[in-house]
């Protein structure tokens, strides 16, 4: 699978640039298969290979500087990490456009703000099957408010064990990490391998060299075809002795505007040298990757930037305009903090941190926010 994963993107690569094409086409799809309009039309079709495994849908989403990873297989869905807490609206939109009602897992990978943020809203809002934490505490408002959550709804939280394997449909997936207790919150992140048939995908939160080391000698399989890039693709994880560990065919990297000059032209250099495709959510919106058990397909074109990252402008003001774009009056917010409840276009909507989406306003008042805007009237 991966000599053919590798000798079809060196193929389409030179003709690419036959083409002189480096942009980056998001409504067109990309991979072994080839090209299709959409990912949702390549998703509900196996390859004749393998045409009794179902579909795995796997959507890195765009939540700015920070991690929210949808995936679907089999009638069950799972999210590891919720973003953080400005990308709630997106996070709650885009779940309700894939029709997910409940959740079979959710895995928070560890307690920074840009990954537990949205988790309050997420754990309030849907019926969570198994809800993955480590044996790890942080200080802070985010962290607070996901722990009330979790007691409002009265849902306990797993440990990971390393080694357990969970099904998700026609997949499963096994815990890697964490290892042991760190110091370091990120190195605390929980890492699961996820394999749909002969494809597997990798996900290892912040884990930083320290974790890597850990992951790579507890005798667990670690090879790859995508790897979620740790960190945002900060220098401090993707170690080189890693990256040719886990061997991946392709990255993704979950990042925004930030601070740190994530992603960093380390790791991007590593990429770039063994010859890895580069899918990014600050350059190319929502990434999605379709498995049937055999090929992989994406939604659009890997990068072809190499850029590390810039601080630009604030992960808010970023996803701003695409924000006001998708909410519509259609939908009821309400404040987690006064339990009033407004019309989106309603000009007195609370900061985005405090924001649980509706889809009906009898679906508000039945989760418990009972006082409607005396402005919008909704």
């Amino acid at each position: 699978m991966k000599d053919i994963f590798r000798k079809q993107n060196i193929l389409i690569g030179l003709f690419l640039l036959m083409l002189g094409i480096t942009a980056c086409t998001p409504q067109e799809s990309f991979g072994v298969e080839g090209a299709t309009e959409n990912a949702t039309e390549t998703c509900e079709s196996p390859s004749a290979e393998n045409t009794e495994k179902s579909t795995l849908e796997i959507h890195f989403l765009n939540v700015g500087q920070g991690d929210a990873t949808l995936i679907k297989c089999g009638g069950q869905s799972m999210l590891i990490d919720a973003g953080p807490a400005e990308a709630g609206t997106k996070l709650q939109l885009y779940l309700m456009e894939q029709g997910i009602e409940e959740l079979d897992y959710l895995v928070l990978t560890h307690p920074d703000a840009d990954h537990i943020g949205g988790g309050d809203v997420i754990v309030t809002k849907y019926d969570i099957g198994t809800v993955f934490m480590g044996d790890y505490e942080k200080e802070g408002a985010n962290y607070e408010e996901l722990v009330n959550a979790l007691a409002y709804k009265n849902e306990k939280y797993t440990l990971p064990k390393v080694g357990s394997t969970y099904q998700l449909g026609e997949a499963e997936f096994t815990i890697l990490a964490p290892n042991q207790i760190y110091e370091d919150a990120n190195n605390n992140s929980i890492a699961l391998l996820l394999t749909h048939g002969e494809n597997t995908i990798l996900f290892t939160g912040d884990c930083k060299s320290e974790a890597e080391s850990d992951i790579m000698s507890n005798g667990l399989n670690i090879d790859c075809d995508v790897y979620k890039v740790a960190h945002h693709g900060s220098g401090s994880s993707s170690s080189k002795e890693f990256l040719e560990a886990i061997s991946p065919q392709a990255a993704v990297i979950s990042c925004g505007a930030n601070d740190y000059g994530h992603p960093h032209e380390e790791v991007l250099n590593s990429l770039k040298e063994m010859g890895v495709a580069v899918y990014r959510t600050d350059e190319q919106g929502d990434v999605v990757v379709c498995s049937d058990g055999n090929y992989l397909t994406w939604n659009c074109q890997p990068s072809q930037t190499w850029h590390a990252g810039e601080n630009v402008l604030s992960d808010v003001d970023a996803m701003g305009d695409s924000l006001a774009a998708m909410v519509t009056q259609d939908y009821i917010i309400a404040n987690k903090k006064s339990g009033v409840f407004h019309k989106s276009t309603c000009k007195g909507l609370p900061a985005e941190g405090n924001r649980i989406l509706f889809e009906t306003k009898e679906k508000a008042i039945e989760s418990g926010f009972s006082n409607p805007c005396n402005y919008c009237r909704p």
